[in-house]
């Protein structure tokens, strides 16, 4: 992953977290998150993490398990221990062997969350 903003919140495993978590800096999760994650660095989440959440993250790696959707500006790596059940819009996606993914995938600068619509630029007359 890129380098972060040098700030980084721990959730550790052991410890469960209901509601919404939103951070500026780096994020890892090694235990339960239970709502909505929001960081604007790059999030790591642990081999025995449980997610269940949408998300939003600049860049993320993936170990654990998550069910909800996810939204990456960056890259999202899934590896081999991994589980994600929900829909992934990211610009770069990559995919362990062994990694489960079920879901809808959107990639790319044009990409848009399932249910959203890019509007489409019309021409000025």
């Amino acid at each position: 992953m890129a380098k972060g903003t040098g700030t980084e919140t721990i959730i550790a495993h052991g410890v469960r977290l209901d509601g919404d978590l939103v951070a500026e800096g780096d994020l890892i999760i090694e235990g339960e998150v239970h709502g909505t994650v929001k960081t604007q660095g790059d999030l790591r989440i642990g081999e025995q993490a449980l997610v269940e959440a949408d998300i939003e993250a600049g860049n993320a790696l993936v170990s654990g398990a998550i069910r909800g959707n996810i939204l990456v500006r960056g890259k999202l790596e899934l590896l081999p221990s991994s589980s994600m059940t929900g829909d992934v819009v990211t610009d770069v996606l990559a995919i362990g062997p062994g990694a489960q993914m079920n879901g809808c995938i959107s990639m790319g600068a044009d990409a848009t969350p399932k249910g959203k619509k890019r509007v489409a630029e019309t021409p000025e007359e």
